[in-house]
């Protein structure tokens, strides 16, 4: 369905894309997964012609996208492309949004384009918001009418470029379960996504993107479980689980408790979970441990990661000093008695001069 050789792209001195190579098979759920700055989204634009690559070649169901003689638009109704800002028209209502391209491109009539964009706005969700304009909306449900615009051009394939990053967990999850069923349906589809979690679950295979080129190719199991190169293995590692050392008691706890919901999302896991880490962290290290500690020498280390064989998050405080284990301190306190409702285990040792406590959730 897509067929990928040595393509080329810079922008001034940055060359994101040295050479990439791929083939995509019809039906195939392929994941795009890397770091910032990578090439991943201008992959995606690549493809369906709103970048122009500096070299290369790339065939779209057997079209030359890049010939002098082929037509980009006709090109672009076979690909059909999500962003991650949604981009949908202010000043039309969504039902209106999802009809324009079919009735201009498609030669519909305006009935027939009219009954069709219903079809797909009640098949994601928002039949009864079909006459409302795009900022009476959430963000995720302008998401899903974004998804419904692709659909309503009868693609044989779909690009979503981060398709979640711009939403809170609820309204990803709206997202996510819509393009879930639309790999059910056995739809062509490129993902870039950070959401770890969904890209296990959803792809047949999955791309990791480094040095300009495809780094690491395989099946989600593959990627994600048992990573061949070195890379690969190192951004796994960092994306499983989420570290951070404060360094006084005046540290930028905001920052730290957004951090941990940014983690929470690229794993996928529920707002409930997400809530539980953040609690604990909170009545934990800033009601148990800080005022406890010692202003001289203070150090704080904090790690979150996710087990996904057990469906586990593990949370890790370390911090040097005397043995010290807060909730034997305060055992009839709030803090002592959310700690223990929240999580599923406590444990706290001490070696070499530096506590350690452990708790799962």
């Amino acid at each position: 369905m897509i067929h990928v050789e040595e393509l080329k792209k810079s922008y001034g001195a940055a060359t994101p894309l040295k050479s990439i190579s791929v083939d995509v098979a019809r039906g195939e759920i392929v994941s795009i997964i890397g770091q910032s700055g990578v090439g991943k989204s201008t992959f995606l634009r690549c493809l369906n012609g709103l970048e122009k690559p500096d070299a290369g070649r790339i065939w779209i169901d057997g079209v030359d996208l890049l010939a002098p003689s082929t037509d980009p638009d006709a090109i672009r109704r076979k690909v059909g492309m999500v962003f991650q800002s949604f981009n949908l028209f202010p000043h039309l209502m969504i039902v209106e949004n999802v009809m324009l391209a079919p009735e201009r491109l498609l030669s519909l009539t305006r009935q027939e384009a009219y009954d069709d964009a219903m079809r797909l706005l009640r098949s994601v969700g928002l039949g009864e918001k079909a006459l409302c304009y795009p900022d009476e909306l959430s963000g995720g449900q302008q998401q899903r009418a974004a998804i419904a615009r692709a659909l309503a051009m009868k693609p044989d394939i779909i690009l979503f470029d981060e398709p979640t990053s711009a939403l809170d967990p609820t309204m990803a999850g709206e997202v996510l379960a819509v393009i879930r069923r639309l790999a059910a349906e056995g739809l062509t589809m490129l993902i870039v996504t950070h959401m770890m979690q969904f890209a296990r679950d959803v792809s047949t295979r999955v791309l990791y993107f480094d040095e300009g080129v495809v780094y690491e190719a395989g099946t989600p199991e593959e990627i994600f479980e048992h990573p061949k190169r070195a890379k690969t293995r190192a951004f796994v590692q960092r994306i499983q689980s989420f570290a951070y050392t404060a360094h006084t008691k005046d540290f930028d706890f905001l920052a730290l408790n957004s951090a941990v919901e940014a983690f929470g999302q690229s794993q996928s896991l529920t707002r409930k979970r997400i809530s539980a880490m953040q609690l604990i962290f909170e009545e934990l290290a800033l009601n148990l441990l800080l005022p406890a500690l010692p202003n001289e020498n203070f150090l704080l280390t904090f790690t979150a990661s996710y087990a996904r064989q057990n469906d586990s998050i593990q949370l890790e405080f370390r911090y040097p000093g005397a043995s010290f284990d807060p909730l034997p301190a305060h055992p009839e306190s709030l803090s002592a008695i959310l700690i223990a409702r929240m999580t599923s285990a406590y444990s706290h040792s001490f070696e070499d001069g530096v506590n350690t406590i452990l708790c799962r959730c």
